[in-house]
């Protein structure tokens, strides 16, 4: 699958809050959106934000350990995945590595000098734009998707 243009969404599914990030519609730069709250409309509000800047594209974190594997959080990760495929289709989910994702976005921050709660705050959108970023250079040199496709049927209608 090659990567047409438009906006791509990242996100890091965290256990309380969700990031989300935004590239620009030639998907060149990812750029934080907003933390939605790990809570019930979670999806609701991820759905709302695909329609409202016309994402053709979102990649969702998925976590590994730093062998490859997946545990726990990774089954909850992939079973949102499905669910928020299910909801944006006809927009494909791509679950991509998110290894470090985290470490590297608090990184970040912690050199841009925000502190505790400041850093708290926007480290899950901070985590959203690495996973992201990484996810437009796999494009950029590949010229397709990253990622793993979410496969899940469309809704009823």
């Amino acid at each position: 699958m090659s990567t047409a243009p438009g906006v791509r969404l990242g996100i890091d599914p965290g256990e309380a809050r969700i990031g989300v990030a935004s590239s620009d519609p030639h998907g060149i730069l990812a750029t934080p959106l907003e933390t939605v709250p790990r809570a019930r409309g979670d999806l609701d509000r991820l759905a709302a934000l695909v329609e409202e800047h016309d994402a053709r594209l979102v990649y969702l974190g998925l976590p590994r350990s730093m062998s490859g594997g997946e545990g726990p959080s990774a089954g909850r990760v992939r079973a949102f995945a499905q669910d928020l495929a299910a909801r944006i289709h006809p927009v494909p989910v791509r679950l991509c590595d998110e290894r470090l994702s985290t470490v590297t976005a608090e990184g970040q921050l912690r050199a841009q000098g925000r502190k505790g709660k400041k850093r708290r705050a926007v480290v899950d959108m901070a985590a959203a734009v690495v996973i992201l970023q990484g996810a437009l250079e796999r494009e950029r040199q590949t010229g397709d998707a990253a990622g793993e496709l979410v496969t899940a049927d469309a809704p009823d209608q």
